[in-house]
């Protein structure tokens, strides 16, 4: 077993913890993620989005479910080796340690011994292990008692300990639990050696306010407990996924679990994207730190959706393709004379280039005239405004106007002074 130099266990949970006001990212888009339909990714995939996580910043990746099958098990075996064990920079390109790598499990030996020896070979090696404890799941899925699941929890995380020094234990269908039974199996498994306690809203059905006291209520009964984490973990079937996040984080939740894009089963989980630039954008509300280079995050969204074929509606916020584009003429004009009028946080910030104003028939002159200068025309006065009433008959007619068509307009303007010959042989080569 890894020790620090103190001879503490060294886990993915204690990188970092000499700083308090850090939120651990515990991304889950190679586990929870990948269980979205049709998104299921080979090794390859698995071990090249695992390294861009890493280059992303993430604290722990999980890495998948080794005991599903086989090949899940040697996929996570390669991340474990690979991207466990490598060094990286951080978001201030020093030197940082490698991410921790985590295996999910069922509360039976057979799942831990699958997911250890996925993640072993990994310096920073976790098993999650997942234990329902809503009445609904104990009869109709589990069929067990209380005192049953009880001592399942109390005997699994015993023997994963016996293995690993980092365990993290999640009550799965937390938020339709009751709340003082819920608390005994995380007293059981806190008694046994898990030192990260996960909340996970299973089926997403819980309001921020709700989900928000039940963090509370966790974080409150293990106060006194050295070492012990709180982490959020929310899906969105209610659209409430990145809300319940950070109401878990207002509440003391000091881990978040989340995915690339929000993919994951059903509507899916909570987005890192959101959740990390929430913290970031909202930093004088939370005043709480990540590990996130938030520069990669458009990269990572694009690898993501590239590898499992789910697309990125375009008004996603962050990674959207619309999430830093204007068409409409009060933004536009807002935007071109202080981008903050519009815009809360920039496009560079989270690698998605730059501000991109579209034209259309909501625009106006002064997005027009900008557009043009960038293509390079100096237009004003008599001519601005018989490019504008020629570009809005178009924008009407249609439903965008390309650089092509501007080109043409200006052409038929006989503005060509300052253009550069391709620009001059697209005008001539448009249609309009």
């Amino acid at each position: 077993m890894n020790t620090m130099n103190n001879g503490t266990p060294a886990t993915a949970a204690n990188l970092g913890s000499s700083t308090p006001d850090l939120v651990r990212i515990f991304d889950t888009t190679l586990r929870d993620g990948e269980q979205s339909p049709g998104a299921t990714l080979n090794a390859d995939e698995k071990l090249e989005i695992a390294e861009q996580l890493a280059r992303l910043g993430v604290d722990i990746i999980e890495a998948g479910f080794p005991a599903s099958s086989p090949g899940d098990r040697s996929a996570v075996q390669q991340v474990a080796i690979s991207v466990g064990r490598a060094k990286r920079t951080d978001k201030h390109d020093r030197p940082a340690e490698p991410p921790g790598i985590a295996a999910m499990a069922r509360a039976s030996r057979a799942d831990i011994d699958d997911a250890w020896l996925g993640v072993r070979d990994a310096k920073y090696p976790r098993i999650h292990i997942v234990l329902a404890t809503s009445d609904i799941h104990l009869e109709y899925k589990l069929r067990k008692t209380r005192a049953e699941v009880l001592e399942m929890a109390r005997k699994s995380v015993t023997y994963a300990r016996s293995l690993c020094g980092d365990i993290e234990f999640s009550p799965e269908d937390a938020t339709r639990s009751d709340p003082e039974f819920m608390a005994q199996v995380l007293e059981a498994a806190v008694e046994a050696g898990a030192t990260t306690l996960n909340i996970p809203d299973t089926v997403g059905y819980s309001l921020p306010e709700e989900y928000g006291g039940l963090i509370g209520f966790v974080r409150q009964r293990f106060a006194q407990a050295d070492g012990v984490i709180v982490s959020a973990h929310c899906h969105n079937d209610l659209g409430l996924a990145t809300a319940n996040t950070l109401a878990g984080i207002a509440n003391g939740g000091r881990q978040i679990e989340v995915t690339i894009n929000g993919i994951g089963e059903r509507a899916g989980n909570a987005c890192l994207a959101e959740t990390v630039m929430a913290l970031r954008t909202r930093k004088s509300v939370f005043n709480l730190e990540t590990n996130i280079s938030t520069r990669e995050i458009c990269r990572t969204s694009k690898l993501v959706s590239s590898f499992t074929g789910m697309l990125v509606q375009p008004n996603k916020a962050i990674v959207g393709a619309n999430a830093f584009a204007h068409e409409a003429g009060i933004h536009q004009d807002g935007v071109l004379k202080h981008r903050r009028t519009y815009e809360i946080m920039d496009a560079a910030e989270v690698g998605g280039g730059e501000t991109r104003l579209v034209l259309g028939r909501h625009s106006g002159r002064n997005a027009l005239r900008a557009t043009l200068e960038k293509l390079g025309y100096q237009i004003a006065g008599e001519q601005l405004d018989h490019a504008f009433k020629r570009f809005k008959e178009l924008a009407d007619a249609q439903k965008g106007v390309s650089d092509a068509q501007l080109h043409r307009i200006c052409a038929e303007l006989s503005l060509s002074t300052g253009v550069p010959q391709e620009a001059r042989l697209a005008a001539k080569s448009a249609q309009v």
